[in-house]
């Protein structure tokens, strides 16, 4: 079966774009661990499929790079917008159904610079530990505040907090954050990947919220910067509660192209 797909990335956090809705295809963990793998496949975080859903644009299905189906990926969904306005099926808006629900996103910029936006659902801050926040963002995270994020090394550290008894049996993905001046910088290891991305759309987003908790200095907010590029979060904050939650950032297309499965 040959299947025609688009390669995306925001912020580095790069995706496999498939229009799913004549296919109907239904891919086996195999089949999603084979094009995810960066030796023998395409490529990629995590797969995504575009399908049709009534009452919405369209309706986005994550998998990671593992093959499981995943819950909600922020840079995802800014690259499935992308995707989407591709195809003709959007503007410069769109509203799309995803694992945690509805979620709104926008395009705005010109055609040197495009700037996409996508509502995340409104969230609280969860379980405070004495190492670090727990938060769901559609995804889970655990948010630990660190000094030198730079020379922390985010693999071993990342894997033992993402295994830890607390968060099992779904474990968890791992943000490592350093304030820096009225910004923060943020590195990630996500499950289902289990290693660190250049970025993370719904770990940023967490991350700012978390730092806002501690010392809401920004008003609602923060730029940040990864290893992939900068994001923006901004939010509408009281007390633990998080609204009108914003993620921001450029999306880059890479390239399309036909695989067998």
């Amino acid at each position: 079966m040959k299947i025609s797909f688009a390669k995306y990335h925001g912020a580095g956090n790069d995706f496999i774009i498939i229009d799913n809705r004549s296919m109907q295809w239904a891919p086996t963990t195999a089949q999603v661990s084979f094009l995810c793998n960066r030796h023998m496949g395409i490529g990629a975080d995590g797969l995504m499929l575009l399908s049709e859903k009534s009452g919405f644009d369209f309706a986005m299905t994550y998998y990671n790079s593992d093959g499981h189906e995943g819950t909600m990926c922020g840079n995802g969904g800014r690259c499935m917008t992308a995707f989407a306005k591709s195809l003709g099926l959007v503007g410069c808006m769109a509203n799309f159904h995803a694992a945690d629900g509805i979620h709104h996103s926008e395009i705005f910029g010109n055609q040197t610079v495009c700037v996409y936006r996508l509502k995340m659902t409104d969230t609280r801050i969860g379980k405070i530990y004495d190492d670090g926040v727990f938060v769901n963002t559609g995804s889970p995270h655990f948010v630990k505040i660190v000094e030198d994020v730079a020379n922390t090394d985010i693999v071993n550290a990342g894997k033992k907090l993402c295994n830890d008894v607390r968060f099992a049996p779904e474990r968890t993905n791992v943000d490592f954050v350093e304030i820096q001046g009225d910004g923060i910088f943020v590195r990630t290891y996500e499950r289902g990947v289990d290693d660190e991305t250049l970025s993370c759309g719904t770990g940023v987003t967490a991350s700012a919220m978390v730092c806002a908790f501690r010392d809401p200095v920004n008003q609602g907010i923060y730029s940040i910067k990864t290893l992939g590029g900068n994001l923006k979060v901004s939010f509408t904050q009281t007390g633990e509660l998080f609204t009108d939650i914003w993620l921001e950032g450029p999306v880059m297309f890479v390239f399309t192209g036909e695989v067998s499965v």
